[in-house]
């Protein structure tokens, strides 16, 4: 057992070694000169920001910080591409689900202008809209879509994240598929996270306003911020710069520069923007809507986009509530209201301190799903400095490590599988060896068994809805479900029988 465990341990670490080094990417950082003179707190966090990099494995990352209605830091930090050049505060990013508050926004502006109601059913500007249940149709608000409450569950969000229609109508296709939609829980009762919440907002969005998701934002919120780095289409970013997304294998990141994009899923997650123009972003919503001479949203209209309503949970304990694209909670003594957004190639993090007119967005060209609230605390604890607190010990710091781990289950399945054909062999030349009776079955038999089925239950998310979502948020994860599964589901006949049938061989007997 001690030499099996040895060539495991050993296995596992050569095989994490050769993707380090198949990685190809320097551990260097660089940083973009800074626009503003550091204080010392910009500078912790500038420390902090790439210690934590290097901790992660993050490529690169830049970042921006506003005080009242001015733009007081930024940097860039590591390489935007392989081999590249370092960020700097307008290199585009995807930023992920932080193109919720833009919809939200959106909306916003709408009901100001007369053309939405917020308690009005969806159906009044979709009126093909359907799920399975038609009086739960009727009964969905664009209020519930905005807050998380309308009973439209993650899973079908997760499989509109893994459609990759490039048609003119993708999201309004997305939005017909939910036609066949059983909800659990009655509309309004509780707070669930979809991205299919935010696709029909943004068809309600081109139903009032007579305009496309696209061209309505490019208008009426990027053009008055003067957000000039900012589009809805990876064509136009790339022609500007965009940084190359990784992907993390095994918390490793991997350059991944022909991700396919889900674009039916613009409202909910797709838009592009730099740190530079997400300062500009987060100064109106400061400052009761207003950025220099412009006003995007009344101060009215900002204070309900703020207003947390739904309770949300992490693991059974309330952490907050969300409402309208941002999630509202405390951290130590500061109110935070925050978000963040994940691709499989992209991660984004921004928070206001509303009662310090603080705001803060990191983006970062690396994610997994996994790795999600590892890069949450990441930037929470940016948030913390910015606040004048120090950041909590990270909660997650095992998840790269866990990550890195499944590189054992392919070195311990090859292992026992060693192992078990080197016991058969004894079994045969030395009948005398062979167990009977209750250990034969329990120690040799039943026991094997059970390591095997628990790697063969990871096939089972991999065989259903979610497999697009997790081939591309979670490809390690997949792959290795996929194989190791197959070969414990497979293994578990073929040892099985091998065991019984040299059990069951007769012994030789001497001339």
């Amino acid at each position: 057992m001690r030499k099996l465990i040895m060539l495991t341990v050993a296995a596992g670490g050569v095989l994490a070694l050769a993707l380090a080094l198949l990685a190809d990417r320097p551990v260097r950082r660089n940083s973009a000169p800074d626009k503003t003179p550091q204080s010392d707190t910009f500078e912790e966090i500038d420390a902090h920001i790439e210690r934590q990099m290097e901790r992660l494995n993050v490529p690169g990352a830049t970042l921006a910080i506003v005080e009242d209605d001015k733009i007081v830091h930024l940097r860039g930090f590591g390489q935007a591409r392989p081999g590249g050049e370092a960020p700097t505060p307008q290199t585009p990013f995807f930023i992920g689900s932080l193109t919720k508050s833009f919809t939200a926004l959106a909306v916003m502006q709408l009901v100001e202008d007369g053309k939405v109601e917020l308690d009005a059913p969806v159906q009044r500007y979709l009126p093909w809209f359907r799920i399975a249940d038609p009086e739960a149709s009727a009964q969905i608000t664009v209020r519930h879509l905005l807050n998380q409450t309308s009973g439209l569950p993650t899973l079908s969000g997760e499989i509109a994240l893994a459609d990759f229609d490039d048609r003119p109508d993708a999201t309004e296709r997305q939005a017909r598929v939910l036609s066949t939609l059983v909800f659990t829980r009655p509309v309004g009762s509780a707070f669930e996270y979809s991205n299919s919440n935010y696709i029909l907002l943004g068809l309600i969005i081109e139903a009032a306003s007579g305009e496309s998701y696209a061209d309505y934002v490019q208008k009426h919120i990027f053009i008055p911020l003067d957000m000039s780095h900012a589009y809805t289409s990876q064509a136009f970013a790339k022609q500007n710069g965009l940084a190359e997304g990784h992907q993390y294998w095994f918390a490793i990141p991997f350059a991944a520069p022909n991700m396919p994009i889900p674009h039916g899923s613009l409202p909910g997650g797709l838009l592009i923007s730099n740190a530079e123009d997400m300062a500009r972003y987060l100064i109106a919503h400061l400052n009761g809507g207003r950025y220099g001479d412009v006003q995007i949203l009344s101060g009215t209209g900002i204070e309900e986009l703020h207003r947390g309503v739904a309770e949300f949970r992490t693991m059974g304990i309330s952490v907050g509530k969300y409402g309208m694209g941002w999630f509202d909670s405390v951290f130590g003594q500061t109110k935070l209201l925050w978000h963040t957004g994940i691709l499989p190639h992209f991660f984004a993090y921004m928070a206001l301190l509303p009662e310090q007119k603080k705001g803060v967005v990191l983006l970062f060209n690396a994610s997994h799903h996994w790795m999600s609230p590892v890069l949450t605390d990441f930037g929470t604890g940016v948030a913390a400095l910015l606040a004048g607190e120090q950041p909590a010990p990270s909660r997650f710091g095992f998840i790269p490590w866990a990550l890195r781990g499944q590189l054992l289950i392919p070195a311990l399945q090859i292992a026992g599988g060693v192992a078990t054909l080197r016991l058969l062999r004894r079994w045969r030349l030395d009948p005398e060896r062979r167990p009977s009776g209750g250990r034969k079955w329990g120690l040799h038999i039943l026991f094997p068994l059970i390591p095997n089925l628990l790697v063969t239950l990871t096939l089972l998310p991999v065989l259903g809805k979610r497999r697009g979502y997790l081939m591309h948020y979670m490809p390690d994860y997949t792959w290795i479900a996929m194989a190791c599964g197959t070969f414990a589901l497979v293994w578990s006949f073929l040892r099985t029988g091998l065991v019984l049938r040299t059990l069951r061989k007769p012994h030789r007997r001497d001339p």
